[in-house]
């Protein structure tokens, strides 16, 4: 699906499943649709591959962790996390902006989000790298990082629920507010939240929770950097403290080059019509995010990118009952990130012509391999 209306209509249609054993081909059932690995370490049972009501279920859960409020309250630490990034860079004059601040910023936010202590994050960004790289290659790369992750997040599981039963019985110090032990509350409170759930939400959360804001980050960059009016409309935002401009420029951003092509599988349940389409039971349906948030039908100049865009209904982070859970906390960081990279390296510009910069391969993201960038003297 590609044009905006059968998009939109598309995301929303609950006679297609998320869940692939709904799949006609018996092969595609077994594990070849997804995250590689994620069947044989037991972390299928996640938001992008189960339907209602155990979506109902585990996105209410999980949705205590991305209210205004607690995002809002995670604002301080975003900004720590960008400046100090921009630190340990600024003097040298260049960088790669993918794998020096795109890529960790979203990575170091969602450990602390889901408790991960901070010795540990580095190990946790070398796993996600590995995704990353692999991402559109070799799924052996992929599925090595993955298993690794599910041993990890089963010990820090255990032990997080032993320091939680050490609080009930006055052992321990203040209450745990990440999600993590969020998550281990509810299940023993009678949630019904296995264990196996509780490390495929905390993996899909890392999952999809930052390898989409690596590539915002990074394609809204590039995008800037191509063009200068927009760039410095942006910059000057951000020197002047404008939130409003910010706000509508990561929304426009997010239609222009979003970070994911094409939407994660969908499996007809029964014979669908949409937009004039038969689709059989059983089949696959993709939608393509990119192609509908440049549908001229539906968005004025689409191929125009205009940061004060005010009608912008864009398609980026998904439409129904599968909206992206994590997008509150996805702005912050794009608006964050973006802003205090024009304000702080106001000579922003890329290090090379535009023709050289690579994306990844891959069916369902799109992002940059690498963003070299250089700057004048800092002022």
């Amino acid at each position: 699906m590609t044009r905006y209306a059968d998009a939109r209509a598309t995301l929303a249609d609950p006679r297609l499943s998320k869940n692939p054993i709904h799949h006609s081909e018996a092969a595609h059932a077994k594990g070849k649709v997804g995250i590689p690995g994620e069947r044989s370490a037991d972390l299928m049972t996640h938001l992008l591959n189960i339907d209602p009501p155990d979506h109902t279920r585990l996105r209410r859960l999980v949705s205590k962790a991305f209210t205004p409020r607690r995002v809002a309250a995670f604002a301080p630490r975003v900004q720590e996390l960008t400046d100090g990034l921009i630190d340990g860079f600024q003097r040298r004059g260049e960088a790669d902006l993918i794998h020096e601040f795109a890529f960790p910023l979203p990575i170091y936010a969602i450990c602390d989000l889901l408790g991960v202590p901070r010795e540990d994050q580095d190990d946790f960004r070398d796993w996600a790298g590995m995704m990353i790289r692999h991402g559109g290659g070799p799924r052996g790369g992929v599925a090595r990082a993955v298993k690794r992750i599910r041993a990890y997040l089963a010990d820090l599981i255990h032990r997080k629920r032993e320091s939680l039963r050490e609080n009930a019985e006055g052992k321990a110090g203040e209450k745990a507010d990440d999600l993590i032990s969020g998550l281990i509350r509810a299940s023993d409170h009678g949630e019904q939240l296995t264990e196996n759930e509780a490390a495929a939400m905390c993996f899909v959360l890392l999952f999809a929770g930052f390898e989409t804001t690596v590539n915002l980050i990074g394609n809204g960059t590039y995008a800037l950097l191509r063009d200068p009016a927009q760039c410095d409309r942006l910059r000057r935002a951000a020197q002047e403290g404008d939130e409003g401009l910010l706000a509508t420029g990561v929304e426009e951003l997010l239609r222009y080059d979003g970070p994911v092509e094409i939407s994660t599988w969908r499996f007809a349940t029964e014979p669908v019509v949409i937009g004039g389409q038969r689709i059989a039971a059983g089949e696959p349906v993709l939608v393509v995010l990119a192609a509908a948030d440049r549908d001229p039908e539906r968005f004025d100049s689409p191929d125009v990118l205009d940061l004060s865009r005010a009608d912008n209904q864009h398609l980026g982070y998904g439409h129904g009952i599968h909206y992206c859970l994590g997008a509150p906390l996805a702005r912050l960081e794009a608006q964050t990130a973006i802003g205090t990279l024009l304000r702080r390296l106001p000579d922003l510009r890329l290090a090379v012509e535009p023709e050289e910069i690579r994306r990844r391969g891959g069916l369902i993201m799109r992002g940059l391999r690498e963003l070299p960038v250089t700057w004048g003297p800092i002022i």
